[in-house]
């Protein structure tokens, strides 16, 4: 055999062998993607059509469970507390992280040691994070009343009102995930040119008028991405109700603690409760489609 033939010969093997390589690393991630994602998501669609208690046979129904599901008081109660949540969390979830970046990227002392603090909680497990707050909202012993107590305020039921109860819930919700949309935030202003904001203070710009004419503009893109993103993660939001509030309460419950409740406490229909994931995905759905769209024309 020639010597450039056999150069050939092993120059393809070697190629093959590293196409082999690669597909078998590809294979092994589309099996944990099969096994993981796509076939509960397809046999929840299936479940969402199916009588499932897993006592009896399972029974196809056809659309009998969205039926129930949509002439249930219930489900739109948690729609609606849902919506009520997501709304708060917007106001507080969203717009204080962005604050907190906003002065954290101006402090010139200390920046690395309050970065450390603001992203600490993220750490903690969230169910750690519920209890920890499930002691400050206690009625009789807890942090809150005790400090309002010793200043002469009247106490508060906290998450026992249903005045009360959603925005205990956002606060926790926010405490808990803030750092990191703090940290992102961060990482965008650190982006911006600083010559933008040299030019406006020869201008006369104060701290107001910068952040109006040059950060916002700058990050707006960033703050819309985040806005989706946050709309998409608090209508998933359960820890928290559900620890804080419990599965039954009408104030507080929502469309994932509506799932649960189907599923393993009052109902123990696993259909009733797929039908009610599968709209939740067709919500959270729109909403990912219309995130995947704003970035790949950003692209």
């Amino acid at each position: 055999m020639a010597p450039a033939t056999a150069r050939g010969l092993s120059r393809r093997r070697r190629v093959l062998g590293d196409n082999l390589n690669a597909y078998g690393f590809l294979l092994a991630g589309i099996v944990c993607f099969a096994l993981f994602s796509w076939y509960p998501l397809i046999r929840g669609i299936v479940l969402s059509f199916q009588q499932v208690n897993f006592v009896t046979a399972p029974d196809w129904v056809g659309g009998d469970n969205f039926a129930h599901l949509f002439s249930d008081p219930l489900f739109w109660t948690a729609w609606r507390n849902t919506l009520e949540f997501t709304a708060i969390a917007l106001v507080l979830g969203y717009a204080v992280p962005f604050a907190v970046a906003v002065v954290l990227n101006e402090l010139r002392h200390l920046k690395g040691l309050l970065r450390l603090a603001v992203y600490l909680p993220v750490m903690l497990p969230p169910i750690v994070v519920v209890l920890l707050w499930q002691y400050f909202y206690d009625p009789d012993s807890g942090l809150f009343n005790a400090v309002l107590s010793s200043v002469g305020l009247p106490t508060s039921q906290w998450t026992q009102s249903s005045s009360t109860a959603m925005v205990s819930l956002v606060l926790v919700s926010t405490w808990a995930n803030m750092g990191s949309a703090t940290i992102i935030y961060l990482a965008a202003l650190g982006g911006i040119p600083g010559e933008l904001y040299e030019a406006a203070e020869l201008d006369g710009a104060s701290l107001w008028q910068r952040l109006r004419h040059v950060t916002i503009p700058q990050l707006r893109f960033v703050l819309l991405v985040m806005l989706l993103l946050q709309v998409i993660a608090t209508s998933q939001v359960f820890i928290e109700p559900y620890q804080l509030t419990g599965a039954s309460n009408p104030d507080t419950i929502t469309i994932m603690v509506l799932i649960y409740r189907y599923a393993f406490t009052v109902n123990n229909d696993f259909g009733l409760a797929a039908a009610a994931s599968v709209v939740l995905f067709v919500v959270l759905g729109a909403f990912s489609a219309l995130y995947l769209r704003i970035t790949r024309e950003r692209t």
